[in-house]
């Protein structure tokens, strides 16, 4: 429900998506779930969302979890509150080496 509500997809795309992470569902379960369930969600959620100023930034950090470092990323309000976040794995990728001049 959160990918079709977030990204847009079509239902036939969320029952693509679930069945390559093995989860065999009909796009007409999904819609039935959208239907009963986001309504629900929708009212808790309200009664729970912070108001966000205009002026906000986003700080990173590294941060050590079950010893392996991941980036940190707050998206913090002007007053110092955390508006959101996300934590995910540092990725460090072997390039070739630049070509140098006269190669």
């Amino acid at each position: 429900m959160r990918w079709y509500v977030a990204y847009s997809l079509s239902l036939r795309n969320l029952e693509e998506t679930m069945a390559e992470r093995g989860n065999e569902v009909d796009h007409s379960s999904v819609h039935r779930w959208v239907i009963k369930l986001l309504p629900v969600f929708e009212k808790a959620f309200r009664n729970r969302k912070r108001p966000v100023g205009k002026s906000w930034r986003v700080a990173e950090t590294y941060v050590k979890v079950k010893g392996q470092w991941k980036y940190l990323y707050r998206a913090v309000d002007k007053v110092g509150n955390t508006v959101d976040f996300c934590c995910v794995p540092i990725v460090i990728s072997r390039c070739s080496p630049l070509p140098r001049e006269g190669d």
